[in-house]
């Protein structure tokens, strides 16, 4: 993996929530761990971060193998997004809580899960690299 990179304005709209992301992630051992983020943030030029909810599995991954892959589809015009990133820290109060919190409140308003979704923290990853998929017409 490569070293930071800065993350394209093209990519922005993929980073608004309005679609959920796919996080993959790998123990250890070399088993895979594939699940749904309701929300990846744009933290810096350099950042983001995912919002930490209720996924142990996810979490222990990230934990003995800080390196991840996401998958973001921007709703304006479907282009898939994929980000190689390295966990960085886990932010559980301050500005970024705050607003990821508020996001996700508003996402579970709009899902009809409001209540449920209790955000536990704010991952903070590094950007490694970002690939627009190619888009595919068949």
């Amino acid at each position: 993996m490569a070293g930071t990179i800065a993350l394209p304005q093209e990519i922005m709209p993929a980073l608004q929530g309005a679609v959920p992301a796919t996080i993959v992630t790998c123990a250890l051992d070399g088993e895979p761990n594939v699940t749904t983020v309701s929300q990846v943030f744009s933290v810096d030029q350099n950042h983001v971060a995912l919002s930490f909810q209720f996924f142990s599995k996810t979490i222990r991954n990230v934990r003995e193998n800080p390196y991840v892959m996401v998958q973001v589809i921007n709703p304006m015009d479907f282009s898939t997004w994929l980000l190689e990133l390295r966990y960085d820290r886990t932010e559980t109060e301050g500005p970024l809580f705050d607003d990821m919190d508020i996001k996700l409140e508003a996402i579970a308003s709009m899902t009809g899960m409001s209540g449920i979704f209790k955000l536990r923290g704010a991952d903070v990853y590094e950007v490694l690299s970002v690939k627009k998929a190619p888009w595919r017409r068949d």
